[in-house]
């Protein structure tokens, strides 16, 4: 059995990733750090490795013995985060992950990045893997960080030899969402006589495709290359309009004016500077949801043999679990 690590297996997609993998036969290690709810993994048989992402030593001693490091963790909050805590985890903390492959000659590194590097399009001209980045004037310093640390490991793929793939999912969802994270937005939408949703709109995936295409890529993925990880694009009122048919449930859909939105993510940020407690909205955020935001998974079709679930399913399937496990 080939030996994976995977990192930020405490997460949404780490968690489904590794219960994947252990599906499958691999022999999985998780690196994790102490402290961690691990709710998500404690039913799944793997060595757990208890380090810090920004700690060399850690994952120096994480990646040794295993021959295929699957790297998805990051913080992905859009507030409330310092710029210096985005850059320790995910940019210092992929070159410490990068150095530990080269360093103990890993056969594979998928490196999960976003599909935010990459410039969106619209419904009829998605945004794919021949864009530019184009999103570093929304000042998000996730998007910014995961931008430079997947330039560092293309830039390694070309001066070091090191056997990286690149994936970049877009908005996941499904089941096993333990804290939630992007579930925040279906549960958002339920159990509401009247529902405001902001006027832009993204390209949805299921979780389980985006564990299929980063498992499919250990094999198949070509060093050096980049796959967008894409299922559907929707707009809110669409994604919504969807979960209301999944959930038997009607309601009152009203459209949030973009000036109002932005003003709103503007006077957040203003209270961020001013040193007051951080709302749930910034000017970052604001402009992000009221972008057109949509890609095409046509190249992870092709190359990575990657069978898209239809979102309709897929928040069925996550609305089930919610349900289960008492969300909603």
């Amino acid at each position: 059995m080939k030996k994976i690590l995977v990192t930020g297996a405490n997460g949404f997609l780490g968690s489904n990733l590794t219960r994947e993998l252990y599906r499958l036969g691999y022999d999985v290690r998780i690196l994790v750090r102490r402290g961690a709810d691990l709710t998500g993994v404690t039913d799944i048989p793997c060595e757990v490795f208890f380090g810090n992402i920004d700690n060399k030593a850690d994952v120096m001693l994480a990646v040794t013995g295993c021959q295929a490091v699957v790297h998805t963790a990051a913080i992905t909050d859009q507030w409330a985060i310092s710029f210096e805590a985005y850059e320790r985890i995910n940019y210092i903390g992929t070159q410490y992950i990068v150095e530990a492959c080269l360093e103990q000659r890993t056969e594979k590194l998928i490196y999960v990045s976003t599909a935010n590097t990459m410039a969106p399009g619209s419904k009829a001209q998605p945004g794919n893997e021949l864009n530019g980045f184009t999103l570093f004037h929304a000042n998000s310093g996730y998007i910014n960080t995961k931008y430079l640390a997947q330039q560092y490991v293309l830039e390694q793929v070309e001066r070091k030899q090191l056997p990286a793939v690149i994936v970049n999912p877009t908005f996941m969802i499904g089941p096993n969402d333990i804290k939630p994270s992007s579930g925040k937005l279906l549960l958002y939408g339920l159990h509401k006589k009247v529902l405001f949703y902001p006027p832009g709109g993204k390209n949805f995936v299921y979780i389980n495709d985006v564990c299929q295409g980063i498992v499919n890529a250990l094999d198949n993925g070509k060093v050096g290359d980049c796959y967008l990880l894409a299922g559907d694009n929707l707009s809110y009122k669409e994604f919504f309009q969807l979960l209301g048919k999944v959930a038997k449930e009607s309601r009152l859909m009203i459209r949030i004016p973009v000036w109002v939105l932005k003003l709103a993510g503007l006077l957040g940020s203003l209270k961020e500077r001013m040193g007051g407690r951080s709302g749930k909205l910034n000017y970052t955020a604001a402009y992000l949801i009221c972008l057109d935001n949509y890609y095409t998974g046509k190249k992870s079709v092709r190359e990575l043999k990657v069978t898209y679930t239809p979102m309709e399913d897929a928040v069925r399937k996550a609305l089930t679990w919610f349900k289960e496990h008492n969300y909603c």
